[in-house]
């Protein structure tokens, strides 16, 4: 092993908006001081209790995924495992989330996006 995982980084046209939306979702702390970056006007980042940290970067004409067109691919997605799916659902709507793919027949899982167009799942575990 050579390396861990710092954070995982979303480009997005709004940093603070996304990481205040993901903070709604995941709890935790947005722009908590920590060495290892400076925050600013174009980056922001949240800390999550389960110690995972999201940072968000600004892009100038950033321009959102459309899941499913392949035109412009997801690049990735995250799973949030939830306990009750129609709970996390409502919780992730009324944050912003957008449905993509809520899913059918008693599925386990459903497609959403955020502000920004990034598709994330929720996964009833």
């Amino acid at each position: 092993m050579i390396a861990d995982v710092q954070c995982v980084v979303l480009d997005c046209s709004e940093p603070t908006e996304l990481a205040e939306f993901y903070r709604a979702l995941l709890g935790g702390a947005v722009n908590r001081e920590d060495r290892r970056w400076a925050l600013g006007d174009g980056w922001a980042t949240l800390h999550t209790p389960s110690g995972l940290v999201l940072a968000f970067q600004r892009v100038t004409d950033y321009l959102p995924p459309r899941w499913p067109d392949t035109t412009r691919p997801q690049q990735f997605h995250l799973d949030l495992g939830v306990a009750d799916l129609d709970r996390a659902e409502e919780q992730a709507l009324a944050s912003g989330a957008t449905v993509l793919d809520g899913g059918s027949g008693g599925r386990s899982w459903g497609v959403y996006a955020d502000p920004a167009g990034h598709p994330f799942c929720l996964v009833r575990h």
